[in-house]
C-alpha cells in the first residue's frame, strides 16, 4: 500500500540508495526541482524511474512551474512563462484578454509538462499580498484584489485540467500577509479572524473545488497562536475544511523548510495529526526522508478517496495546437504593453 508522502530526489538520476528507499517507502508521489532538470530526455527517464519504484506508471509527479521567478523548467530548453502578476496587470486593463491569456498559458505549461511525464503543477498561487509583506509571494500572486485572483485562478485551474495536469492551489489559507519567508523563518499573522475571513480566505473559498491544495507554514494568531496552519488541527478543521470548504487532497508545504521546528519525524507526525492528507518533503536528503518514513501512515480511508478523486480528473491533452496557442498568447499579452 502507498504511503501519505511525496518525496524529492537529489539529482538528475536516481541512486541505488534512492531506488531502494522509494521501493520500500512506497510514497504517493514525487516532486522535481531545478537540481533534477537537465533536458527533456533526462527528465522523462527520471520520471519513469521514479514511477518504476512504486510500480505505478501514473503516480503523481509534481513541479513548481508557476512562471516568472518560480519555474523549474528553464530556457533555453523550455520557454520562459510570465509571472502571475503579468496576467493581473493585463486583467486590470482588459479582463477578457487576461482570462484567455492565463488559460492559454496554463494549457501551454501543461503541454510542456505532459511531454516529460509530469502530471501535477503547484499552481495557482491564490495568496493576496499586502503592503509591507515579505516578497516571498510578491509577483507570484496575480493581484492584490480578490476578484482578480479568483477569476484568473479559475482559468489557470481550467487550463491545467484540460491540458491533463492537476493543479494545486496554494498556500491555504493565505500567505500574503506573511512578514517573513517561511523557507527561512516562521511567519506570524496577527490580523483578526473576521478580517482574514473577508480577505485572505475569500480566494480559496471561491475556488475550493480545486482538487488539491497546499498548506501555508504561517501562524494565524487569532485562530491558533501556537502552530502554523500545516500542523494546526484547528486551522485545518475550522478554516480549511470548515470555513473555506475545501474537501480535496490537502498537501503540506515542504516539511524541510525552516519555518517548522524539530526533526523531520516530529514535523511529519504533527502535520498528519493536524489533518494533512499527504506530507511533502522536498530536499532529497536521505536521512531526513528516512525520518519522515518512520512516522508515515498508509494512504487509506478519506485521504485515499480524496487522492483517487483528484487522479480521476487526469485526462489526456487532446486537440491542442501549441504553436497557435503561443502565437495567440503573444498577441494577448501585447495588449497590456
Amino acid at each position: 500500500m502507498r504511503s501519505r508522502a511525496i518525496y524529492g530526489c537529489a539529482g538528475t538520476t536516481l541512486s541505488a540508495e534512492e531506488m531502494a528507499f522509494f521501493r520500500e517507502a512506497q510514497p504517493f508521489g514525487f516532486i522535481l526541482f531545478a537540481r533534477n532538470i537537465h533536458d527533456r530526455a533526462q527528465v522523462r527517464d527520471l520520471v519513469a524511474a521514479l514511477r518504476e519504484t512504486v510500480g505505478d506508471a501514473s503516480a503523481p509527479v509534481l513541479i513548481d512551474q508557476e512562471g516568472g521567478r518560480v519555474q523549474r523548467l528553464k530556457a533555453p530548453q523550455w520557454r520562459d512563462r510570465p509571472s502571475a502578476a503579468h496576467f493581473g496587470a493585463l486583467y486590470a486593463v482588459h479582463q477578457e484578454p487576461a482570462l484567455e491569456a492565463v488559460y492559454l498559458n496554463a494549457r501551454l505549461i501543461a503541454h510542456d509538462l505532459g511531454e516529460i511525464g509530469i502530471n501535477v503543477d503547484c499552481v495557482p498561487v491564490l495568496d493576496l499580498p499586502v503592503a509591507g509583506a515579505d516578497n516571498v509571494i510578491g509577483d507570484r500572486a496575480f493581484a492584490h484584489d480578490a476578484t482578480a485572483v479568483i477569476d484568473l485562478g479559475r482559468m489557470q485551474i481550467e487550463g491545467l485540467l484540460e491540458g491533463g495536469v492537476l493543479p494545486v492551489m496554494k498556500h491555504v489559507p493565505g500567505h500574503g500577509r506573511a512578514m517573513a519567508d517561511s523557507h527561512h523563518a516562521l511567519p506570524r499573522v496577527s490580523t483578526d479572524a473576521e478580517e482574514l475571513s473577508a480577505t485572505d480566505f475569500v480566494t480559496f473559498r471561491s475556488l475550493s473545488t480545486c482538487p488539491l491544495a497546499m498548506t501555508a507554514h504561517v501562524v494565524y494568531e487569532a485562530i491558533d497562536p501556537q502552530r502554523p496552519a500545516t500542523t494546526s488541527p484547528k486551522v485545518i478543521r475550522d478554516v480549511i475544511r470548515g470555513e473555506i470548504g475545501f474537501d480535496g487532497l490537502l498537501i503540506s508545504d515542504d516539511l524541510s523548510m525552516n519555518a517548522l521546528d524539530g526533526p523531520s519525524s516530529v514535523r511529519t507526525k504533527a502535520a498528519l495529526f493536524a489533518g494533512c492528507d499527504v506530507v511533502l518533503h522536498c530536499n532529497g536528503k536521505m536521512d531526513e526522508m528516512a525520518e519522515v518514513a518512520s512516522e508515515m501512515k498508509s494512504l487509506e480511508g478519506l485521504p485515499l478517496k480524496r487522492a483517487e478523486h483528484a487522479l480521476s480528473l487526469l485526462a489526456p491533452d487532446e486537440d491542442f495546437d501549441p504553436a497557435a496557442a503561443e502565437a495567440r498568447l503573444v498577441e494577448l499579452m501585447s495588449v497590456s504593453a
